[in-house]
């Protein structure tokens, strides 16, 4: 299989080098919140198709089906719980976000820490 066969791969490298960007470079709170959860995404999107069995089928087993193969059925399962609470660490540095702004009149970093300073 050539490079380009990894496409999935690629996808995963460039969001997560696109989530870890936003959080390393931006100043605006809403930004690194937007790159955390780009960054998330990634590494979900990692772990699923790691989890591709090549002819699998899903965990069912039938009467009368012998050598099947059947694909691991807990990574979607821990994607999920994963999922859920990403998005409530979303929601919660949202709201964080929002109590900052209420606070110091700003989102953006070093405005905050000028604010803090004095």
């Amino acid at each position: 299989m050539d490079i380009l066969g990894y496409y999935n791969y690629w996808v995963f490298a460039v969001l997560l080098m696109i989530g870890f960007y936003a959080v390393i470079a931006r100043g605006n709170l809403i930004k690194k919140l937007l790159g955390l959860s780009i960054f998330q995404s990634a590494v979900f999107l990692m772990y699923i198709t790691m989890d591709k069995v090549e002819g699998g089928t899903a965990p069912i087993i039938q009467p009368g089906a012998v050598d099947q193969i059947y694909s691991n059925p807990l990574p979607q399962v821990l994607i999920l719980t994963a999922i859920v609470v990403g998005v409530s660490t979303t929601a919660l540095g949202l709201s964080i976000v929002v109590r900052i702004k209420e606070t110091y009149g700003s989102v953006e970093e070093p405005e905050i820490f000028d604010a803090d300073d004095v």
